[in-house]
């Protein structure tokens, strides 16, 4: 007499032999259909993967989430969060002075560039530009303000002055001679939405030797 295996038991077994299933291969090992293999996976639990336009299928006992609720078997993401979209805004609510894109992209070890800027336009991200990067912030404001503060105290190689902000921070020092290097920053990041920190202008300063009683007379930075 044959024993027929239940279809969890046997879902089970094909994911103990391999971790990670496409819907099509999988369906044609259990000869079921598409839709009941699904269902199958809904019953027992299962991610679907952020990589690969969530194409790849894991039951939900299998993924060891890292701190940063990631796991990945080869090249095959898979999120706590769930989708690329939810995955993004939970990283980058998490994070504690935001996340540009390269940031996210090496993370995530996939391009987002695409899905970033949808979330920003339906505002369910917040985004600015820090030197040469765009940053981007929690939708709540009182977050995103925390997040901004604590970038402006780091010290991030990443994010660096170009020309054009170089001569904004100097423009505005020839305007306002008698503002420190924190009202400096203070003044550029409400007035030109660009966040720059009292440290990075300071280096700015020392970078090409310069001093608050010289730049009176300088009226722009070379832009070598």
């Amino acid at each position: 007499m044959t024993t027929t295996i239940p279809p969890s038991q046997r879902l089970v077994s094909l994911f103990a032999q391999s971790p990670c299933w496409m819907i099509h291969p999988l369906a044609a090992e259990m000869h079921y259909s598409i839709p009941s293999v699904r269902r199958f996976l809904a019953d027992i639990g299962y991610y679907s993967s952020f990589t690969h336009n969530g194409g790849w299928y894991t039951l939900r006992s299998i993924p060891r989430f890292g701190k940063n609720g990631l796991w990945f078997y080869h090249d095959i993401g898979f999120s706590r969060a769930g989708t690329l979209t939810k995955t993004l805004i939970a990283l980058i609510t998490a994070s504690p002075a935001g996340m540009s894109a390269e940031m996210l992209g090496e993370t995530l070890r996939c391009r987002c560039h695409g899905v970033l800027v949808n979330l920003w336009r339906k505002g369910k991200i917040q985004r600015q530009k820090i030197g040469r990067c765009q940053v981007y912030f929690a939708a709540d404001p009182h977050k995103a303000e925390s997040q901004r503060q604590v970038l402006t105290t780091r010290n991030l190689p990443e994010i660096r002055f170009s020309a054009e902000i170089a001569v904004l921070v100097l423009a505005e020092f020839i305007r306002s001679p008698d503002s420190s290097f924190e009202q400096l920053a203070e003044k550029i990041s409400r007035s030109k939405n660009v966040t720059v920190s009292a440290r990075q202008i300071e280096q700015l300063f020392d970078q090409h030797g310069l001093k608050k009683t010289m730049l009176t007379a300088v009226p722009v930075l070379s832009k070598h």
